[in-house]
């Protein structure tokens, strides 16, 4: 099965729901055309939320909402001042910064499951939620952040839960030398932060099957994962939940950093006037962010036909094909090959446009079908 179309056009996907009673903020709804999931905002709701706060805990599972309003923050809190961030999200697998999406993704799980992939802003390895999950972002002033000391607080916090754990060397809390958590770190000018997950009662026979791929012939120049066995932190101690690991994490951080002000809570309809937080949940599904920014890399595969094999050696930069060199051992098919090479230059990654699916019958079909299929897995 090919991928979803990657084009997002917002124009005519935005629809009042019925009903909204008159005098009140009419809501809106624009569905996400990658996945068809909609996402539900106010676009006369006044702008209300600051980052003025220094612990926010968001309400909406959204991850569009989430990883942009965690981006906000980062760019708005004042450089001097810590903060976090607890959130969860609806399932979801989310890639680095400068990942390659076919080297850490299963895309045929991926749309069984029916859940989408993200490529967040900042960098580390592919993770995927769901609402087992929670996730949390610490922020701090560059001059003050230690990757070490931020994991420790995760540790304490952790220890509340009368959970025995350690930190490994990338800073990860493992109890009993299993990971429950895995971390990436973004820092920018005078402000980094520290972010991760850590799984409660997560799928993780979903999580497995979404992040197993095997493709030992695609070189990238992206950054690969690091797989690690995992378990929840529900098999160290049953009785913790998201709401206990929440307040254990709000504690750690108002001793570590010595804030005292209550928690700020947040729902999604609170950023519909904020245009850089509405933008960038727009822009979080589209094609050249998610797909777009793919780092360059090169495919090797090869096919056992009935009338021979072929070999082809496919080089992408950015979700575009630069070339496709296919290559058989009847050179009788030579032409044929160099002609199909020639039509998906220029085609997007796992996009393939239906010109270069034209109806062409024969041998050049049976290859261009394997290919769109290897693209597409």
């Amino acid at each position: 099965m090919p991928l979803p179309h990657p084009s997002v056009n917002f124009q005519g996907l935005v629809k009042t729901i019925p009903g909204t009673a008159p005098g009140q903020t009419p809501i809106h709804e624009v569905e996400n055309p990658l996945y068809g999931r909609p996402r539900h905002f106010s676009t006369f709701h006044p702008p209300s939320l600051t980052a003025k706060h220094s612990i926010y805990v968001s309400q909406s599972s959204d991850p569009y909402f989430n990883l942009t309003f965690e981006d906000w923050l980062f760019k708005e809190k004042p450089t001097e001042e810590p903060l976090l961030l607890i959130y969860r999200n609806e399932p979801c697998v989310v890639i680095g910064r400068n990942q390659n999406p076919w080297k850490e993704v299963n895309f045929p799980a991926l749309r069984r499951a029916t859940i989408p992939f993200i490529r967040r802003r900042s960098g580390g390895g592919t993770v995927y939620h769901d609402m087992g999950n929670t996730n949390f972002s610490i922020h701090l002033p560059r001059s003050s952040f230690n990757r070490h000391a931020t994991a420790q607080l995760v540790l304490r916090a952790v220890r509340l839960l009368d959970i025995d754990a350690r930190v490994n060397e990338r800073n990860d809390v493992c109890p009993s030398g299993i990971h429950v958590s895995g971390s990436a770190y973004k820092i920018v000018k005078g402000r980094a932060y520290h972010h991760g997950t850590m799984l409660i009662s997560s799928q993780l026979g979903t999580l497995g099957d979404v992040l197993h791929v095997s493709k030992e012939t695609m070189v990238t120049r992206g950054v690969a994962s690091v797989r690690s066995p995992v378990k929840n932190l529900q098999e160290f101690n049953p009785t913790v939940s998201h709401d206990k690991f929440v307040r254990a994490m709000v504690q750690s951080f108002r001793e570590e950093y010595h804030v005292e002000e209550p928690v700020r809570y947040v729902e999604a309809s609170e950023a519909a006037g904020v245009a850089y937080i509405r933008d960038g949940m727009a822009e979080l599904p589209e094609w050249n962010w998610a797909f777009g920014q793919t780092p360059e890399f090169t495919y090797s595969i090869s096919r056992a036909f009935e009338w021979g094999d072929v070999t082809a050696k496919i080089h992408s930069k950015h979700g575009v094909i630069l070339s496709c060199s296919l290559m058989a051992e009847d050179t009788s098919n030579s032409e044929m090959l160099e002609r199909l090479g020639r039509e998906l230059e220029g085609q997007k990654y796992g996009f393939l446009s239906e010109e270069a699916r034209c109806d062409s019958g024969g041998r050049i079909q049976e290859v261009r079908q394997w290919l769109t299929e290897a693209m597409g897995s």
